[in-house]
């Protein structure tokens, strides 16, 4: 399965992309990019912000972005919080 976390710093604005191998690395990735956002702000590196981010799963069976598949929100089993699914499978 192919995933990626996608992160705006600031919103409104342009999210980033970066391929991640598991739902673990996923969430470690979100954490340190909020972490970071965090530190950044309380160092006056920045005023002030309000960002976003998630996890994306690439689905072959969806065709809103052509037919060859989509990228779409993360969903495992009966979840779509990528911590919560983890706490689940340890």
């Amino acid at each position: 399965m192919k995933l990626r976390v996608w992160w705006i710093p600031q919103i409104p604005g342009t999210p980033f992309y970066v391929a991640v191998d598991s739902v673990a690395e996923g969430v470690k990735l979100m954490d340190v990019l909020a972490d970071y956002d965090k530190f950044q702000l309380e160092h006056h590196i920045k005023p002030d912000y309000s960002n976003g981010g998630g996890l994306q799963m690439f689905d072959l069976d969806d065709d809103t972005d052509g037919p060859d598949g989509s990228w779409v929100d993360w969903w495992g089993g009966d979840t779509d919080d990528p911590r919560e699914y983890l706490e689940h499978t340890k």
